[in-house]
């Protein structure tokens, strides 16, 4: 138990890592909302990449970012999975919550106007290899798989704390491909030449 300066009595840390997941969630909403809002206002070029399959594997990602951990921190369910943290897991998720914040804001900066939720190649699209791109060639995916061990480190729940990373993975596994192939049919050699000098989401690894 720990005693918080704005808290009437101790707090488990359990509550602080709820807390601390929920205000991850709510900075990267904040975060993301004015690029969000840019990304309506531009016109999209080819909208057939916004298919009935992305929209599944979204709402995929969503349930195990957002519905299943919600559900684990405001009613505890299920209990039964639930098992005993510390304040070193619950620092270590904070800090990796942290970076996965920076790499998002770092992440919509470098892509401006070519940011969208879906797979959309919009007018005047523009192939960014610059900032977080010289290192890796997806680093919004590296933030939401850093967002979803953060989770598992701030929700000690199999369920809440792993759903993240496996819904997230479905996303990944079956949606980086088709992006990368729509990214060589806009951009063709340029892109081949790319891919040859960067990784997916790891720098150096994969």
């Amino acid at each position: 138990m720990i005693t918080l300066p704005f808290a009437s009595h101790p707090v488990s840390w359990l509550t602080l890592a709820e807390w601390l997941w929920a205000a991850g969630v709510i900075s990267w909403y904040v975060l993301r909302l004015p690029f969000e809002m840019k990304a309506r206002r531009a016109r999209i070029a080819d909208a057939r990449h916004r298919s009935a399959r992305d929209y599944a594997l979204l709402t995929i990602s969503t349930l195990g970012l957002g519905i299943l951990p919600a559900v684990f921190a405001l009613t505890g369910w299920p209990r039964a999975l639930t098992y005993p943290t510390s304040p070193l897991q619950v620092a270590a998720g904070a800090l990796v919550f942290l970076a996965a914040l920076w790499l998002f804001w770092r992440t919509h900066r470098d892509l401006g106007r070519n940011w969208s939720v879906t797979l959309e190649i919009k007018e005047t699209h523009q192939l960014i290899t610059y900032g977080v791109y010289r290192q890796v060639r997806h680093p919004m995916y590296s933030a939401f798989f850093l967002w979803a061990v953060a989770q598992a480190l701030l929700l000690p729940n199999l369920l809440a704390g792993l759903s993240g990373l496996v819904g997230f993975g479905i996303l990944f596994a079956f949606r980086v491909g088709r992006e990368e192939q729509m990214m060589r049919d806009a951009f063709g050699a340029e892109y081949d030449a790319y891919m040859a000098r960067t990784k997916r989401i790891i720098p150096g690894l994969y």
